[in-house]
């Protein structure tokens, strides 16, 4: 389920995203005050995200935050941007919660998975 998360979300493919999330989900973007709860609003605010980067894609590379699932976000250009943490609050078999921390400072402190590599 993390890898079809990756996947989709990298690819921009909000059904097959929306598709993984718990009814109640939710996502948050640290330290940016928005909050969207429940799959319509992820949805619209993905969708509207995807058209402002109007084709740059975003790269995921698998690790853990605090025993979750968790991804470093960088923007696919022409030089890879880094872009902060994703972490996923799992339910059984779907995704309950986003959290996208901003801060691409973040980075350094959360090693890649050893068996990993970008997802894009």
């Amino acid at each position: 389920m993390v890898r079809r998360f990756a996947e989709a979300f990298s690819t921009d493919d909000i059904d097959a995203l929306v598709a993984l999330l718990t009814d109640d989900a939710w996502l948050a973007m640290p330290p940016a005050p928005h909050e969207y709860h429940g799959v319509t609003a992820i949805a619209s605010f993905l969708r509207a995200s995807a058209t402002w980067r109007a084709g740059r894609r975003l790269r995921l590379r698998p690790t853990r935050a605090n025993g979750q699932p968790a991804f470093g976000c960088h923007l696919a250009d022409a030089v890879e941007q880094p872009t902060g943490i994703i972490v996923l609050t799992l339910t059984g078999d779907r995704i309950h919660g986003i959290t996208r921390f901003l801060d691409a400072r973040l980075l350094h402190h959360f090693e890649p998975s050893a068996t990993s590599s970008y997802l894009q």
